[in-house]
């Protein structure tokens, strides 16, 4: 609607400054001809909004002209309220901050939709983490924050999964994404996208250096880019098992990385046909937790390294527990 990217304008203007006339069209996803029709519209119901021409030019409202923000919808409001309930702020140390922030929205939203704004954040509850995932180590993002914010270059002391002693990088940040409760930095590192996970930084050193970023990149490209590595990595190995059905909801869940497919359930046989993807084979052996379950088809050598794995359980448990018992 006009009203909606009006407003949406003159708010990006507020809070941007000048803004060229192509940026705010591809925001808004309409030509640069809407959008200088829609500041003539501006400009003619009051708003002191002006445009310049040139390379540096752009559109700005005049200084010091402020307005509130009224124009919030419903369902603007109640997105903002869901957004402070689930909990990233809190790792940033903005608690407070947005606090504050919400209660200022609250005092500007129109009176029919403050109810509504108020009972979201007592009826939605947004909990990133996972079922039995386990406590989370301390995450310090004080340094992360400052380079992000502060545009400057970092050296990293980072230690990979499954390596004993950290390595050292440095780093140009994009920015950090929390996933699954979990925070990780978007970085280059010399030209390149990285994925640094926060509570692997053994320690972050600030560098007086600009970020050398490459051109036309935001974080939201970057994150895209690395998630679809990340989510399309080939598995390399494709295993087929049979899960009892009264087992099969669970065992999905907590294989539910390694599905190549999901399981055709058609809630008659005992034994539902599963087919899986691993890199390499020893990634099998979290099969054992579905044992009593759970039979291995396919390939021969994912049977005998679950089987060697049960057996190696096994052994052990009758060494600690001795002879007699």
């Amino acid at each position: 609607m006009k009203a909606d990217r009006l407003l949406s304008i003159l708010l990006l203007l507020q809070t941007r400054g000048r803004v060229p006339a192509h940026e705010l069209a591809d925001r808004l996803e309409v030509s640069v001809r809407t959008i200088y029709r829609d500041v003539e519209a501006l400009s003619a119901s009051g708003v002191p909004v002006y445009a310049e021409r040139g390379r540096h030019g752009g559109i700005e409202l005049l200084a010091g002209f402020r307005t509130d923000v009224t124009g919030l919808t419903a369902d603007e409001s109640r997105a903002l309220f869901i957004l402070a309930a689930q909990g990233a702020h809190a790792a940033l140390g903005l608690d407070a901050a947005l606090g504050s922030a919400l209660r200022k929205v609250m005092a500007a939203l129109p009176a029919p939709y403050r109810p509504a704004a108020e009972v979201t954040s007592r009826r939605i509850l947004v909990d990133a983490t996972r079922w039995k995932g386990g406590p989370q180590p301390a995450v310090d993002l004080d340094v992360l924050q400052d380079a992000v914010f502060a545009d400057r270059r970092l050296r990293l002391r980072y230690r990979h999964s499954g390596a004993k002693d950290p390595s050292t990088y440095t780093v140009d940040p994009y920015g950090l994404v929390s996933k699954a409760g979990v925070w990780y930095l978007v970085a280059d590192r010399r030209a390149r996208p990285r994925l640094f996970r926060a509570d692997r930084v053994h320690s972050a050193t600030l560098l007086p250096d600009p970020v050398k970023r490459r051109t036309g990149v935001e974080l939201a490209d970057s994150w895209e880019e690395l998630r679809r590595q990340v989510e399309e990595r080939p598995g390399g190995l494709d295993v087929t098992v049979r899960v009892r059905r009264s087992r099969l909801d669970m065992f999905v869940r907590l294989n539910a990385s390694s599905l190549a497919q999901l399981p055709e359930n058609d809630g008659e046989k005992e034994w539902v046909t599963v087919h899986l993807s691993y890199g390499v084979v020893g990634e099998a052996r979290q099969l054992l937790q579905f044992a009593d379950a759970l039979e291995v088809v396919s390939p021969p050598e994912v049977r005998a390294e679950v089987a060697a794995a049960a057996a190696s359980v096994t052994e052990l448990y009758q060494r600690v527990s001795g002879p007699d018992e």
